[in-house]
């Protein structure tokens, strides 16, 4: 998921610089959604390995 947020990434900055200012900012939000979701995933998955503890 953090490989097509970086993709979208490149593809709004690449549209940005060539003035395509629709595509950029579609390519930029969909990179800060996936971005939020990839944060989102990464934190719940940090809770539930200390939640889960050391085994013995």
């Amino acid at each position: 998921m953090l490989h097509w947020t970086l993709v979208f990434l490149v593809i709004a900055v690449i549209a940005g610089l060539l003035g395509f200012g629709g595509i950029a900012g579609a390519s930029a939000s969909i990179a800060q959604v996936l971005f939020f979701i990839f944060l989102i995933g990464l934190i719940v998955s940090l809770v539930m390995y200390l939640m889960r503890g050391r085994s013995p």
